[in-house]
């Protein structure tokens, strides 16, 4: 509610936790869409609520619920690992860009404590409720072992396509994102070179371990790796490993494609390429997770 109540007022043409001068109020036309679809987003996150907590949420397709999840999995999951560790960095000296190269403030520091802790909040308690949720309608599907299933619902010659081509997909992106935690501008725009602070590193840390999680757990499902395994820890890391790449990335390539006012801030090649490759990875393991799922559940009914 903070959160919302802070974007339908700044949609209203309110400058609560704007300071003046800000470069945010240079921009009104695309700030107030930001802030639009941020508010449709967010307002998604109460539907979700409802459909895990009420009964008839039990009677929706699995495909209405788990893909909303997925996504909310994904953007809320980097926030929820990240925010911490710049609280913790910023307390020991690490710096966080608030200003423009102009050194005008973007925000009042009051508002990222509210945005940012209200994702945080909001991220464990929806992941709670969905782990509830998915325990009681679908916990049958995780039950046993790695080695219990049939070679028909794992370790097929597709699942272990799709996850090699996963792991080769992620080498430019997992490289690139190393890289850039560590320090070097390769194939950085000039105006992202400008904004590495202790966040950025934090952001582009995460992402590489991101990305790791993912493809390490396509590799086990489809080569049944950790065969004494629970099915269920596999599958959580491909859940949130996957979701996390491919959103986090998804959010970074729409931010992308927003017309810019100089060629500093374009995004180059590298970034773009960085970018796909991150959610194609994704998408390739949540599919290898996805179809372990279906083939249980359809074993189940035949059974």
């Amino acid at each position: 509610m903070p959160y919302l109540s802070l974007k339908i007022a700044w949609l209203a043409g309110s400058h609560v936790g704007i300071p003046d001068g800000s470069p945010l109020l240079e921009h009104r036309t695309a700030v107030a869409v930001a802030n639009g679809v941020t508010v449709l987003m967010d307002a998604c996150v109460i539907v979700l609520a409802l459909v895990l907590t009420r009964p008839w949420g039990l009677r929706l397709p699995a495909w209405l619920l788990t893909v909303p999840m997925w996504v909310a999995t994904g953007l809320l999951t980097p926030i929820m690992t990240g925010f911490p560790v710049q609280l913790l960095v910023t307390a020991f000296g690490g710096a966080v860009r608030t200003t423009d190269d102009g050194g005008r403030t973007f925000l009042d520091s009051w508002v990222f404590v509210v945005v940012y802790g209200g994702f945080l909040v909001q991220g464990l308690a929806l992941g709670t409720l969905f782990a509830l949720y998915a325990r009681d309608r679908w916990g049958r599907l995780w039950r046993g072992r790695l080695w219990d299933l049939p070679r028909a619902v794992l370790g097929t010659a597709a699942q272990k396509t799709v996850a090699v081509a996963a792991a080769v997909l992620a080498v430019p992106p997992l490289a690139a994102h190393l890289l850039w935690a560590c320090g070097a501008t390769t194939g950085l725009n000039a105006d992202r070179i400008a904004d590495r602070t202790s966040d950025f590193h934090i952001v582009e840390a995460q992402s590489a371990v991101f990305l790791a999680v993912a493809v390490a757990a396509g590799l086990m499902l489809a080569f049944r790796r950790g065969r004494a395994l629970p099915v269920r820890v596999p599958l959580a890391l491909a859940w949130t490993g996957s979701a996390a790449a491919a959103c986090w990335a998804g959010w970074q390539a729409v931010a992308s494609l927003v017309v810019t006012e100089s060629a500093a801030e374009r995004p180059t090649a590298l970034m773009n390429l960085t970018y796909a490759c991150g959610m194609i990875v994704g998408f390739l393991v949540a599919g290898l997770a996805a179809r372990l799922l279906v083939a249980r559940a359809a074993g189940r009914r035949t059974a």
